[in-house]
């Protein structure tokens, strides 16, 4: 809306404009130049550190149609999120729009996530006649590296990757040209000026080949790995039809049966063995090109029995940079155009980290001729410098509504509106599935996924992150959050920063800041009920807690209730041996004595003693010790390979048996708010159908968390409910609680932003401590 009191419906009038959001490196300015110039309008447009600012001169008709044509408008990759107004004094004469050298200042813009390759590009790259033909680097205002390149804002090319690559005179003229579609992409670059590929051997030595990509696709198919170098770290690619390479990669890797994730050309290439409905498609050729993991055909078969053994779901992903479309092209025989790309392609490759153990992302040449030695056959590599490690993201199909598993390239650090301003809050996340959050007034910023912070590389490479994020936001934050466990990285790096720049610190409770992410990311203000499962946190009392139903306010949080609590005999160690679990539940349920015979491990005897006498078996509510209990009664994991495949396992069966009615009695709902699923599994102990009670164990436990939280909604006369926590991950549980709830007459909210997980521990941390300041004042 146009300030009210403008001279003449007719005369000329002049406006500031800033807009706000994600406008910098998205072709914003060329759009305003082309809207302004259509519209006869006079003035000027420019980045800087807040945005794009603007002064447009004109009637006020036009300018009316300027400012909703920059809303409604914009070019793909922007995202407006206000456009301020305000009255300027007309200038004499003031015929021509002008495109003005951005400006540095105070940062109070966003950075664009990196985007897939556009259409047109995708045309190009095709097309022998162009110069562009098959350039492994070609990108567009609409398309390209963006987050991963960015060294500073404004995001000009002297900031980036691109700096030390001088622009050639065709590439120049078009970076130059308003109406250009290459105006101002700092990636600009063509064959003659830009980055080179060079395929190097196993020890890192360069290979003179006549076609980089030529010769990599014949190492692929000849049962090769390669370390390929992408957008935001490197790929380990082999052929996945190729059984050889992928268990060599899983050695490699020491990922014995964790899944890996496959590229396809297209959705039509994996169409006969995956659903893939219209939403799903969407989002695997959405700009942002995430690993979406698709239910797989129930009779399709499976040409690929080593990618992800015994899991009803495949990790699929379409190319998203040139070289992923060249191997593809290559493998396709090199048609021209891109008719080729609508159809069926034989090649399907395994795309996975390149990294070890748990160890960060490798993003640099060298490092990654040093620490892949022993996982690649070759490399892939190019001499465009990667600034900001970031992985894949990874997003559940969900009927409509996908869900985030991991939130990383493509998204990430794109913010999230908060439904008021606060002060700047440093939130450090936890110890898994680790992200950071950074605020400015009403808005929250979260990093990209950075993994588990269990080893000093990653913990090094967090640390990293929080130094970049804090320079290129400009952001200077007021306090810091941090779990409440006192061991965790994040909770000592949280305290020495703190410390260092003279800062308060707010320690959230790990269910707490599940629950809180939910309420900021959809606004929420007042009380609201939280269920919060996963498999561990510190409590408030110092136990493990993992399964909660809390009363969440601005003021803090209630505990109204928790799952019945289990031993964890060994402690953690019970996590990773889901048998253990199994024996906890048996003892529980006085069948102590059925142990060792049950689980002719070695160690079952000490474990049989050690929970008859109470010793190293601490107690805990966890909902994902729970689903490691259902799965160890049920013979279906005994000992897992990575975090949470009991519990994959335990759903991928459920999945393929379908739906059964939940046991009668199942559970029993006791003074204190506790949850009792002990009945649920004294009956699968006896069961010989681990299907069967896969699927009854999913159904007796949504019934039993509908009913447990409708009753403490009628108690409080609380009517929200926020699902947080890892395990609503699971679809089956976290479907069959929304629809019960809601049948109840009660509204659910659930993580859509960002990941119910770990990952989304940082935004609840920073909320927390958001609330906190402001009611301190």
């Amino acid at each position: 809306m146009l300030p009210v009191g403008s001279p003449s419906e007719v005369g000329v009038v002049r406006y500031r404009l800033r807009v706000q959001g994600q406008v910098q490196g998205v072709g914003f300015r060329p759009f305003a130049y082309r809207l302004a110039t259509e519209l006869g309008l006079g003035g000027w447009v420019r980045n800087d550190g807040r945005g794009v600012d603007m002064e447009v001169q004109g009637t006020v008709p036009d300018l009316e149609r300027l400012i909703r044509d920059l809303r409604l408008k914009a070019p793909p990759l922007a995202r407006v999120e206000g456009i301020e107004v305000r009255e300027m004094a007309p200038h004499p004469a003031c015929l021509n729009f002008l495109i003005e050298k951005s400006r540095a200042g105070m940062v109070r813009t966003g950075v664009s996530p990196d985007a897939a390759v556009c259409d047109a590009c995708l045309e190009e790259l095709f097309d022998p006649s162009e110069r562009r033909y098959r350039y492994p680097f070609i990108n567009c205002t609409h398309c390209g590296p963006r987050y991963t390149i960015i060294g500073a804002l404004p995001y000009d090319r002297p900031n980036t990757a691109m700096a030390g690559f001088g622009l050639c005179l065709q590439c120049r003229r078009e970076y130059g040209e308003p109406l250009d579609r290459r105006f101002h992409a700092e990636p600009v670059a063509c064959p003659v000026c830009g980055p080179q590929l060079t395929l190097h051997d196993r020890d890192g030595q360069a290979l003179a080949v006549p076609d980089v990509i030529s010769a990599a696709l014949a190492l692929i198919r000849a049962g090769q790995i390669l370390a390929v170098k992408g957008l935001g770290g490197f790929h380990l690619v082999c052929d996945a039809r190729w059984p050889e390479s992928v268990a060599r990669l899983r050695t490699a890797k020491n990922r014995n049966e964790k899944p890996f994730a496959v590229m396809a050309a297209n959705w039509a290439s994996l169409a006969p063995w995956v659903r893939c409905d219209a939403g799903d498609r969407a989002l695997l050729e959405s700009v942002a090109r995430p690993i979406v993991l698709l239910p797989r055909e129930p009779d399709g078969g499976d040409p690929f029995p080593d990618v992800a053994p015994e899991l009803a779901w495949l990790g699929v992903m379409l190319p998203y940079t040139p070289i992923h479309y060249l191997l593809f092209h290559e493998a396709a025989g090199q048609p021209r155009g891109t008719a080729w790309l609508r159809q069926p392609q034989e090649l399907v490759l395994v795309c996975t980290s390149a990294n070890v153990g748990g160890e960060p992302l490798v993003v640099d040449n060298d490092e990654a001729f040093r620490r892949l030695r022993r996982l690649a056959d070759a490399y892939v590599v190019h001499d465009r410098d990667i600034l900001v490690r970031c992985d894949d993201s990874v997003l559940q199909s969900n009927r409509g509504a996908p869900v985030f598993i991991r939130r990383a390239r493509g998204y990430a650090p794109a913010s999230i509106k908060l439904s008021a301003g606060g002060p700047s809050v440093l939130a450090l996340g936890g110890s898994l599935k680790n992200t950071i959050c950074l605020t400015r007034g009403d808005e929250a910023f979260i990093s990209q996924h950075l993994g588990d912070l269990d080893n000093v590389v990653a913990c090094a490479a967090f640390e990293e992150t929080v130094a970049q994020l804090l320079e290129l936001l400009d952001i200077r934050p007021e306090r810091v959050a941090h779990d409440l466990h006192p061991d965790f990285h994040s909770s000592r790096f949280a305290l020495a920063f703190a410390d260092a720049h003279g800062l308060p610190t707010v320690a959230v409770q790990h269910h707490h800041a599940h629950v809180a992410a939910v309420m900021a990311e959809h606004g929420l203000q007042g009380p609201c009920l939280g269920l919060a499962l996963d498999g561990v946190g510190m409590g408030s009392d110092g136990t493990p807690w993992g399964g909660e139903l809390l009363r969440v306010e601005e003021g803090g949080f209630q505990r109204l209730g928790h799952l019945r609590s289990l031993a964890l005999p060994g402690g953690d160690r019970a996590a990773r041996e889901p048998w253990r679990m199994a024996a906890s539940a048996l003892h529980a349920l006085g069948r102590g004595s059925e142990i060792i015979h049950r689980f002719p491990h070695e160690g079952a005897e000490v474990v049989a003693r050690m929970l008859g006498l109470g010793f190293n078996a601490p107690p805990t509510s966890s909902a994902g010790r729970l689903f490691d209990a259902a799965a160890g009664l049920l013979g279906i994991k005994n000992y897992a390979s990575f975090e949470g495949q009991a519990a994959i396992l335990l759903e991928s069966l459920a999945l393929r048996r379908g739906r059964v009615p939940p046991l009668g009695g199942g559970y029993g709902l006791e003074e204190g708010g506790i949850l009792d699923l002990l009945p649920l599994l004294d009956h699968l102990a006896d069961l010989d159908d681990a299907a069967f009670g896969a699927a009854l164990f999913h159904a007796t436990l949504a019934r039993g968390l509908v009913e447990w939280a409708a009753q403490a909604s009628a108690r409080s006369g609380v009517r929200r409910v926020a699902l947080g926590g890892g395990c609503f991950v699971n679809e089956i549980l976290r479907t069959a609680v929304r629809k019960g709830l809601e049948e109840a007459g009660l509204e659910v909210f659930e993580a859509r932003q960002l990941p119910p997980n770990d990952g989304g521990l940082s935004l609840g941390q920073a909320w927390v401590a958001q609330v906190a300041v402001l009611q301190e004042e």
